[in-house]
């Protein structure tokens, strides 16, 4: 299970990468490993606004449906259409391939979320 250092992670399993008041988001490889072979998404819409914990979209695997939840508040700016006619490249790169583009209203949130040894103490202890 890979863990990035450069992210920051949330309990339900996205990952978060700033870039000045850009978050990309994504599912961590832990979420897509347990998820199995993803054969759907459903991606947000452009400009939608949302806050932290509110549902980005929603991820299908052959084994489960589960919600995204954005880790931080803001307006979707972009999201990845490869993802549709692709998803599993979220099973082949899940760090690589991002979900969305949030443009925060919130820069503050990000200290709120998991670092990526917080995250695999969290994910060690479930």
């Amino acid at each position: 299970m890979e863990i990035r250092e450069d992210l920051r992670y949330t309990e339900s399993h996205e990952w978060v990468r700033v870039d000045g008041d850009r978050a990309y988001i994504g599912i961590t490889d832990f979420a897509q490993s347990e998820l199995g072979d993803i054969v759907f998404i459903e991606l947000p819409e452009l400009d939608v606004e949302l806050m932290a914990n509110e549902q980005l979209g929603v991820v299908e695997s052959v084994k489960a449906i589960a919600d995204i939840h954005s880790p931080v508040s803001g307006r979707v700016i972009e999201v990845n259409t490869d993802l549709e006619d692709s998803p599993e490249l979220i099973n082949d790169d899940p760090y690589g391939a991002w979900i969305a583009v949030v443009e925060m209203s919130e820069l503050g949130e990000i200290d709120s979320l998991l670092s990526a040894e917080q995250y695999k103490n969290f994910v060690e202890n479930q």
